[in-house]
């Protein structure tokens, strides 16, 4: 069996998102601990996405949008997924809920892990995120690494602007279990897909 690839998907596409240094600091160290696995860093800014307007779902009708099927084209490329998640106003991104609505086949069947940031960590995001993940049928994971409270500050330019490895210690052990899960579920769900 080949190496399973995993997507590391920044969920926000705003201009001033802090998502770029916890992304970056995901993808170094997740690289750096697991060599049983390919990581991709993907960014919504580069997929210039319509709010979903298809007839279906493409489970049920092919997408007719070209950036929804270069969307899907790139998402099936990973047997896995880890996303950077934002928290506004207790659930993910906008930007991020279109992205998961603009495919369907591509997700089923594949794991999902979460990075949340934020006063809480993200942690209700996260959870949101869950459910979306179980209704689109992928196999989301028990461990999340969560940036929050005085972590969060602690990194954020609103803040004290220091760089994650400030903070590592607090979310490395989080970290090391989700990639964990991650790397479980991708090998047996990659065997299963044949």
């Amino acid at each position: 069996m080949s190496t399973p690839r995993i997507a590391i998907i920044i969920g926000s596409i705003r201009d001033a998102r802090f998502a770029d240094k916890p992304a970056q600091w995901l993808l170094e160290t997740a690289k750096s601990l697991r060599d049983d696995l390919e990581f991709e860093l993907v960014d919504l800014r580069d997929f210039d996405l319509p709010l979903f307007n298809e007839a279906a779902s493409n489970l049920f009708a092919p997408s007719q949008d070209p950036a929804a099927v270069a969307w899907q084209k790139k998402i099936a490329e990973f047997d896995g997924y880890i996303f950077v998640v934002a928290e506004y106003n207790h659930s993910i991104t906008g930007a991020l809920k279109n992205a998961l609505d603009q495919a369907y086949v591509e997700w089923t069947r594949k794991p999902m892990a979460a990075l949340g940031y934020g006063g809480v960590g993200a942690a209700r995001a996260v959870e949101h995120l869950r459910t979306i993940a179980v209704e689109l049928q992928m196999v989301p994971v028990r461990n999340a690494v969560h940036i929050g409270g005085g972590d969060f500050m602690a990194v954020h330019p609103m803040g004290g602007d220091g760089p994650i490895s400030d903070i590592e210690d607090h979310i490395l052990p989080s970290l090391k279990g989700t990639l964990e899960d991650v790397a479980w579920w991708a090998k047996a769900t990659k065997a299963a897909r044949g």
